[in-house]
């Protein structure tokens, strides 16, 4: 545990990842502000020194983690003409469901106060599934170009069915049940032919 009066180095990234370890492992019931820094080692009123509260905490965290996964999903872009099409397009949509995906995804759902602040980060510009959908149909239609994705895969429809696939599993997953990224490699393997 970090002393007190110590400066705690990328202290939203710590508590980020402590709660998704507590998500993952005792299900999203068991996140609260004690648990998380708990979990990251930290001084108990660390959270509450950079978040206004538990609504504020968790819409960032899901607000962050939307971010990372547009940022891989455009990095896509990096990748055209490299390894397989169906590779490439997995590794960003199972992204989605890295680091408690689910579970953190329901909890902001649970949370009305979240929610809210999620759908405002998203309306003010915040990278969320639109963004990962535009870089997922730029993709296919590089690929597409280089005769990669036969011309007969409608780059739009495709990235939707990847994104839409994806948020509902997401909201639809629960402690417990299967694990989605089985489903979603079938999709996109479904979609771009393999």
């Amino acid at each position: 545990m970090a002393p007190r009066g110590v400066a705690t180095p990328d202290v939203r990234e710590q508590l980020f990842a402590a709660a998704e370890r507590v998500v993952d492992r005792d299900g999203p019931g068991a996140l609260t502000s004690r648990a998380v820094t708990t979990e990251a080692g930290c001084a108990k009123g660390l959270l509450h020194t950079h978040f206004a509260g538990m609504d504020e905490f968790v819409a960032e965290l899901c607000v962050d983690r939307f971010a990372r996964t547009a940022a891989k999903a455009r990095s896509l872009s990096d990748l055209v003409g490299q390894g397989t099409v169906a590779r490439n397009l997995e590794a960003v949509a199972l992204a989605l469901f890295d680091s408690g995906g689910p579970a953190i995804s329901g909890l902001a759902m649970t949370r009305p106060g979240a929610a809210l602040r999620i759908r405002e980060a998203l309306e003010g510009g915040a990278p969320g599934f639109d963004a990962i959908q535009q870089a997922v149909t730029g993709y296919l239609e590089a690929e597409r170009r280089l005769g990669r994705v036969a011309q007969t895969v409608d780059p739009d429809s495709a990235a939707l069915a990847v994104v839409g696939a994806a948020h509902h599993l997401l909201m639809t997953s629960r402690p417990g049940a299967p694990d989605p990224r089985p489903a979603m490699t079938r999709l996109v393997g479904a979609l771009v032919g393999g």
